[in-house]
């Protein structure tokens, strides 16, 4: 199976329109486009009932503590765990592309809607997609003006004080079952639970991203 995207090279930066945030000289960062990037994929094995995306970032500081305070950084020998930008599940064969903020073009404040994404392919024919919740939705859970359940798509938004280059993998899984057995409410980490033993084949392409001028500097282009 094969997966790319016309929105970004494989391994290269993320366009600043499919991310949460960009960096700002008087603020350190303001709000972006937040389009989700197009995603497409051929070689799809026989016998796949569904797919499922996932966006996750592996560089996300364990420890917050340092995260966004003047003064310090976060550095690049801090433990690390995953943060889920994107889980989009029960997507049918037929089905070989997202265009490029077809799922989000905006912050939305305290979330956008879910989890059922009607869709409509070609042909005409009308499918139910699911979101997940990203893991925005703990971050903010304790900000008033952003707090809710965020759905679907939601881009980068690393430290602006991080010496490290953030890494956003997409990954999709073939499966052998039409639609993934989670009901209402999920997380991408669930979702990645649920997929266990059903999985036919994956693929996966990454893009990188940063706010911190330092890092920036040594994004891949």
């Amino acid at each position: 199976m094969r997966i790319w995207s016309n929105s970004f090279t494989n391994g290269a930066a993320i366009p600043a329109a499919c991310a949460f945030a960009v960096g700002d000289p008087a603020t350190h960062v303001r709000l972006s486009s937040n389009r989700n990037p197009h995603i497409a994929w051929d070689d799809v094995p026989t016998g796949t009932e569904s797919l499922v995306l996932f966006c996750h970032d592996p560089d996300v500081p364990r420890d917050a503590r340092r995260v966004n305070l003047d003064g310090c950084t976060v550095p690049l020998t801090a433990p690390r765990t995953n943060f889920f930008h994107w889980t989009l599940a029960d997507i049918p064969v037929c089905l070989t592309a997202l265009a490029e903020g077809r799922f989000s073009h905006r912050v939305t404040p305290h979330g956008k809607t879910g989890p059922l994404v009607p869709f409509t392919v070609k042909n005409g024919t009308e499918h139910q997609l699911r979101h997940g919740i990203n893991d925005y939705t703990d971050l903010f859970a304790g900000a008033p003006g952003m707090a809710g359940e965020f759905y679907g798509y939601d881009g980068p938004c690393p430290p602006w004080n991080d010496e490290r280059v953030h890494h956003y993998v997409f990954t999709l899984y073939a499966l052998d079952m039409p639609r993934l057995p989670l009901a209402g409410r999920f997380t991408g980490l669930e979702a990645r639970m649920a997929i266990h033993g059903h999985i036919l084949d994956e693929a996966c392409i990454f893009g990188t991203y940063a706010l911190n001028p330092h890092a920036v500097a040594d994004l891949p282009k």
